[in-house]
């Protein structure tokens, strides 16, 4: 699958994101080594603890789909700029792999190409746990 048409389906997504606080709707689109592709929009929550990034949202549903293996996560926010995942999110995805490329959408062309290791470099990720 070409970027640009995972951020088009990104960009879908983020039209769902519930964000009555932020008022800042993220999409996202997930895109397995199998080729599937699983979307997510952030949702919000009064109890803000419980809010949900779109990025999250979308590694959940893969995860809970049985795929793990990702291949690339495209990330929209506000149109024409770059909108990154956040901290948490960084640390969920290094979780799946250090070579996981993320597409940062300014639209479906304009956009920067990273590998979550560039992204969260010396993070701690499965490997350096002791069994």
């Amino acid at each position: 699958m070409e970027y640009k048409d995972l951020i088009k389906k990104a960009r879908e997504a983020q039209k769902k994101a519930y964000v009555p606080y932020s008022n800042f709707p993220v999409g996202a689109a997930l895109l397995t080594k199998s080729d599937k592709v699983y979307t997510g929009c952030n949702i919000e929550c009064a109890s803000y603890g419980g809010t949900n990034c779109a990025e999250r949202t979308a590694i959940f549903k893969a995860v809970s789909e049985g795929d793990k293996d990702i291949e690339a996560i495209a990330v929209v926010g506000v149109q024409e700029e770059y909108t990154f995942p956040c901290g948490i999110c960084r640390q969920v995805i290094v979780e799946y792999g250090k070579d996981i490329k993320l597409i940062i959408g300014k639209n479906e062309n304009e956009y920067k190409v990273f590998t979550i290791d560039e992204l969260l470099p010396h993070s701690f990720s499965p490997e350096d746990l002791l069994e």
